[in-house]
């Protein structure tokens, strides 16, 4: 869990602009887990998922039994290329939120995957084909400059560089809601 659902068509769609040219626009697709939301944010949480993917919609909350009250979800969605981001951004803020986008790689765009936690905040990470993390040569070279010959040092910064505090955190709430069912999200337009 956690990683992006592969094997997903990628799909094109012509839209047609004020000069009545066609212009394509590039489609991804992802997932996007609640995995604790209070219950009275559900509403709230649906509207911000909404308006990021440009479609009301309507979630099947099931109980966390991770955290009594709490409550998750799991879509897989359709939009834009850059809807994981704006799924992202849409969800963000939210003090009692946990939640995981991702968005699958196009054959001209790179993937995406955002962790956010109530303590840690958001990470994000460009993730390949295969939906793992990239990460940068700069960043690893700045991890073995840091850390010089000390390799607990080289250790915790490729940890951090790989949101391992956030993976920390949120796997336990993975593993509760691995029998929750899955519906398709599709943008159209």
């Amino acid at each position: 869990m956690g990683k992006s659902h592969r094997g997903m068509e990628r799909v094109v769609t012509a839209v047609y602009g004020v000069s009545g040219e066609a212009t394509a626009i590039r489609r991804a697709r992802g997932v996007v887990f609640i995995h604790s939301a209070p219950r009275a944010l559900c509403p709230h949480v649906e509207w911000a998922a909404g308006r990021a993917l440009g479609a009301p919609l309507s979630f099947e909350w099931r109980p966390q039994p991770i955290v009594k009250g709490m409550q998750r979800t799991e879509y897989y969605w359709e939009g834009p290329v850059g809807s994981g981001a704006a799924l992202a951004s849409a969800l963000r803020g939210w003090e009692h939120l946990r939640y995981e986008v991702t968005e699958d790689p196009t054959s001209v765009t790179d993937g995406g995957r955002w962790m956010h936690t109530p303590d840690l905040g958001v990470f994000f990470a460009q993730t390949d084909s295969a939906g793992n993390m990239v990460v940068p040569e700069d960043r690893i070279r700045a991890a073995m400059e840091d850390a010089g010959s000390d390799a607990f040092e080289l250790h915790r910064q490729l940890r951090v560089a790989l949101g391992q505090a956030w993976d920390d955190e949120l796997d336990v709430f993975r593993h509760a809601g691995e029998d929750t069912p899955v519906r398709w999200l599709h943008k159209v337009g």
